[in-house]
């Protein structure tokens, strides 16, 4: 199944939702939405990635998500939501699961 990428704006908080398989060949579109969001003239305050209907991420999909962190920089915290067990073992095995918040469901505060 290949990727789907969706943006959604909500206030001061940026969502990227992903669903499919975050491969090689599919890694260009969610750097591509990570740009979209940082390259607005308001900053987000927070980035949620929704990966709920993500299948599987390969290391380029681990490679996006340091891309997402060094776009945020900082003072921009990354919350990964509806992480699936075999997803959250491929982030955990880098121990990037340290560098970003991971819920079961976000709710929005915005």
């Amino acid at each position: 199944m290949a990727l789907t990428v969706n943006i959604e704006n909500k206030g001061k908080e940026a969502f990227i939702t992903l669903a499919g398989q975050l491969d090689s060949a599919a890694a260009p579109s969610f750097r591509d939405a990570v740009d979209q969001v940082f390259a607005q003239p308001e900053k987000p305050e927070k980035l949620i990635i929704i990966m709920n209907d993500l299948e599987y991420m390969a290391s380029a999909g681990l490679r996006c998500l340091v891309f997402a962190k060094q776009k945020a920089g900082a003072t921009v915290p990354i919350v990964l939501s509806g992480v699936t067990e075999e997803v959250y073992e491929t982030i955990e095995m880098t121990g990037f699961h340290h560098s970003v918040e991971i819920v079961e469901n976000y709710a929005s505060n915005a």
